[in-house]
């Protein structure tokens, strides 16, 4: 065997030990913990928070403790490491990154279940006082980008009233509400409506310059018509009530539990609905998670149970109480996929 061979086999035993080590010590310290503590995406936050509600007042477990750090920065707590002092759950907007599963695994995080919860439709919104509003991706983009084309050239971004992008837009000056760059959301409305809405001649441009357009086309202007509005989308709801000339993103559930005070603009032709979302047709539409330390369950009381509430059909289904505050159910066939992991804790591949 030569001495790579040997080298990876060895990194590998350390690994390996490493784990047995956190969990041994874990387990030994039961007792540190009796509430279940989940971290992570402000937008599966709202529908967290009415399991938790409910599995509490089911009388045999504590009510689980949540906390709105944002996917991102939910993944950094998550994977930090096994033990009492550590997040049990991380609620996320997206899935798991590549290097955030390798930050877990460096931590000995190394068996995690995933949860699709379902799905969720980004609302482009603005206050219930002001005109009805159609955007095209690419509309988007230049109201957002850092760099946008103008005769064929790469210039900072000149926009200053929607109507300098499009003379059919409102002629009134730019103004969005955008999520920080440690935002679930975020990452999805960069992937959805910033690079999707970038045109081919910027990306070109960049290709042409030896940048990556995927990395390039998504950065925000911070010339002050975006602005930064922090994980709280409650918060986002009131400037959005409080301000009728302001935009700003946020996941479906806030849309539908503040129909009062806000509405949806159109994305392509089309607003954000279940069924939209459910299939699809509506374009900023994506699945939610949460994850779970697998090594936690059987530790702190009631991982098992809670994974089986939020999972269950009297939560999930079409007629499930999470549905009644705006979460778009699976197909059934998702469903079933993430009923079986989270009865039979199945993992998922870290590489």
């Amino acid at each position: 065997m030569n001495e790579s061979k040997q080298g990876e086999n060895m990194n590998r035993l350390l690994k390996l030990m490493l784990g047995f080590l956190i969990v041994f010590s874990f387990a030994t310290n039961s007792y540190s913990r009796d509430q279940i503590k989940i971290v992570g995406s402000s937008t599966v936050y709202p529908y967290a928070t009415v399991v938790a509600e409910k599995f509490g007042k089911g009388g045999k477990f504590k009510t689980p403790v949540i906390e709105s750090t944002g996917t991102g920065g939910g993944m950094k707590l998550f994977c930090a490491g096994v033990g009492a002092n550590h997040p049990d759950i991380t609620n996320a907007s997206r899935a798991i990154k590549p290097k955030e599963k390798t930050l877990c695994e460096k931590n000995g995080v190394t068996d995690i279940i995933e949860i699709v919860v379902g799905n969720d439709g980004i609302s482009f919104a603005h206050s219930v006082n002001s005109p009805d509003a159609d955007f095209t991706k690419e509309q988007l983009w230049r109201a957002l980008a850092a760099k946008v084309d103008v005769d064929g050239k790469l210039v900072e971004n000149p926009y200053k009233k929607w109507s300098d992008i499009d003379s059919s837009l409102p002629n009134k000056k730019i103004e969005i509400l955008v999520a920080p760059p440690t935002s679930g959301t975020r990452d999805a409305w960069n992937s959805l409506v910033m690079a999707k809405g970038c045109t081919k001649t910027a990306k070109s441009i960049y290709e042409a310059d030896g940048k990556k357009a995927k990395k390039e086309c998504v950065k925000i202007r911070e010339d002050g018509y975006a602005v930064e509005a922090g994980e709280n989308d409650t918060l986002i709801v009131q400037k959005l009530t409080s301000n009728p000339d302001a935009y700003g993103f946020f996941g479906y559930s806030y849309l539908v539990a503040n129909k009062d005070k806000i509405k949806a603009s159109a994305v392509n032709g089309v607003k954000p609905s279940l069924q939209g979302i459910q299939d699809y047709s509506y374009p900023i539409a994506r699945p939610l998670f949460f994850y779970v330390k697998k090594a936690h369950v059987g530790v702190i009381p009631g991982i098992e149970e809670f994974l089986k509430e939020f999972t269950s059909k009297k939560a999930m289904s079409n007629r499930g109480y999470l549905a009644q505050i705006g979460l778009v159910p699976l197909a059934s066939d998702k469903y079933q996929s993430t009923r079986t992991a989270a009865l039979e804790l199945i993992t998922i591949n870290l590489n």
